[in-house]
């Protein structure tokens, strides 16, 4: 059984008119006796959280396997208001299938209660009962809060064994890491969890990054513990971030008890302190073009009253992140069309019919020519999304020095024909500094596209991994206000969406030695250097 859990907000909280929150709260769930919905195997929960005016999905943590008493890892953080009552409702759900639709997964439980009522609670940890099955017990749930400091540093670290107890019968041990900080109150709540190491007493972990303030919240005195576990436990260590950080230069040993002649050795423990970054982000902008735009059916239908969903979905996110652009001027393109005069069918082309020159100015620009493109092409299918990631790909591929980061904005209405190839362009795409926002219009069930996000499991093609997550998937309709307030649909579908990219950027640039500094020259490119660059690589690409 595999269980997630989710988490919203119910009731009158409203972004655009709440107060300044007091502070930002982490919450941690976990859960207790959970109901065995598997037949050959326990559960294998998911939570999620929501935050909204009558119910906005806030979050959804990982999924644990087979267990009926999970602590999960990923956290919630939500901004905390003394003075308003905000509900939250967490549900649960034994994971069945891949999909994205709730309703085809066993429902678990769910519970009620207000943020105010976990952050009161003793020791900030608030414990109830899950409900929703009648005349069965659910199991419990326990939700932690603790107030975030402001640290902004991170911290990479590697692990490795040296003669760990065996405790396979057949073989040697199969160990990972679980790292849990210390509460107030003497509890320890669950911090990271590395990746399982087959077959071995003298296991070496992948090394990972993880925020200060994840290990310790800033309190760098504060006692945090490592357990050994298999399927059986093997042993421990404890430690704080200061002792650990004493080590950048040289390996540290720690005992593990209560083995014998058993250590674990830290020799990698590299800090980063995340500042403002002098860096440019550049935005290209994609747009699918399925259906009769004269038609109401269609997702382009250009209606005198309202702006549909692909215009709703452009300003949302172009209006937030044109301020990270340093010129504004920002390359707009369509795919999926026949194009005047003789009808060609194109998968990229200019939304302002310019194929030399498609920038337009600020997301007005934008919007004008994506307008425009509506009553001068011919929408065609099929929907082949390698070509739009390739094309954003040769601009990255030429800037690889951090003075730029691009990021790929493509809409489209849920139908991928090139599958294969994107896959393959995805993970080539995320060894450059780039990121792909992929938003999806209507009602189709979008299972392809959750596929290329990869916050479950990492995106492969012909065997080979992404080398990190730079895809984020959003279905719009899951973000509009039910009381028609598109204001409030795009200010929330703009929230979602841009979530994942500070931390997408900060991996590439982490990853690379790249850190922040005076602002970079601005780069040209030289006739010498690009002898067949594409036509939009000509233009200069930066000002900064």
């Amino acid at each position: 059984m595999s269980s997630f859990m989710n988490m919203a907000c119910i009731g009158d909280f409203d972004p655009f008119t709440a107060s300044i929150p007091a502070t930002k709260v982490e919450l941690t769930v976990s859960c207790r006796n959970l109901l065995d919905r598997d037949t050959f195997s326990k559960s294998d929960p998911s939570k999620s959280i929501s935050y909204t005016q009558t119910q906005m999905h806030f979050g959804r943590t990982e999924v644990i396997d087979n267990t009926l008493n999970p602590d999960f890892v990923r956290k919630f953080v939500v901004d905390y208001f003394f003075e308003e009552r905000q509900n939250l409702r967490f549900d649960l759900y034994d994971l069945d299938s891949k999909s994205d639709n709730l309703s085809k997964h066993d429902f678990l439980g769910q519970a009620f209660c207000t943020l105010g009522e976990v952050v009161g609670s003793m020791g900030s940890r608030m414990e109830k009962p899950l409900i929703g099955i009648p005349g069965r017990k659910c199991g419990t749930i326990i939700v932690r809060a603790e107030e975030l400091s402001n640290c902004r540093e991170s911290v990479m670290l590697q692990f490795c064994g040296n003669k760990l107890d065996k405790k396979d019968f057949f073989g040697k041990s199969d160990p990972f890491l679980v790292f849990y900080r210390s509460n107030e109150d003497g509890s320890f709540t669950i911090c990271h969890k590395t990746e399982v190491v087959k077959n071995t007493l003298d296991p070496v972990w992948q090394a990972f990054k993880i925020p200060v303030k994840a290990l310790c919240n800033g309190d760098y005195d504060r006692e945090w513990w490592s357990h050994f576990i298999i399927h059986d436990f093997i042993g421990q260590f404890s430690t704080s971030y200061r002792e650990m950080s004493r080590c950048q230069s040289q390996f540290h040993s720690y005992e593990v008890r209560p083995c014998t002649n058993s250590h674990l050795l830290v020799f990698q423990c590299s800090t980063w302190t995340v500042g403002p970054a002098a860096q440019t982000c550049r935005v290209v902008f994609f747009c699918c073009f399925p259906g009769n735009p004269s038609q109401p059916t269609s997702l382009h239908y250009m209606s005198p009253y309202q702006l549909n969903a692909y215009a709703m979905a452009l300003r949302a996110v172009g209006e937030i992140i044109q301020d990270y652009d340093s010129d504004k001027m920002f390359p707009a393109l369509g795919f999926g069309a026949k194009l005047p005069p003789d009808g060609r069918v194109s998968h990229e082309f200019a939304l302002n019919g310019n194929p030399q020159n498609p920038y337009c100015s600020g997301i007005e620009g934008v919007m004008e020519a994506y307008y425009q493109s509506l009553k001068s092409v011919r929408l065609y299918g099929p929907t082949h999304f390698s070509p739009v990631i390739n094309h954003v790909a040769r601009y990255a591929q030429s800037v690889k020095d951090g003075s730029q980061y691009f990021i790929l904005l493509i809409i489209s209405d849920g139908v991928i024909t090139d599958m294969a190839q994107t896959k393959e362009s995805i993970v080539n795409a995320a060894t450059l500094p780039m990121s792909i926002i992929i938003v999806g219009v209507g009602s189709a069930e979008f299972n392809e596209m959750i596929e290329l996000d990869g916050d479950e499991e990492r995106v492969s093609s012909q065997g080979r991994f992404a080398e990190r997550d730079i895809v984020q998937f959003v279905p719009f309709r899951d973000y509009v206000d039910r009381r028609g307030n598109h204001i409030l649909s795009m200010a929330r579908l703009a929230k979602e969406v841009l979530a994942e990219i500070p931390d997408q950027f900060l991996s590439y640039m982490r990853t690379r030695g790249i850190k922040p500094g005076p602002c970079p020259p601005a780069y040209t490119p030289t006739p010498t250097s690009t002898p067949a660059v594409h036509p939009l690589l000509t233009r200069r690409v930066s000002r900064i």
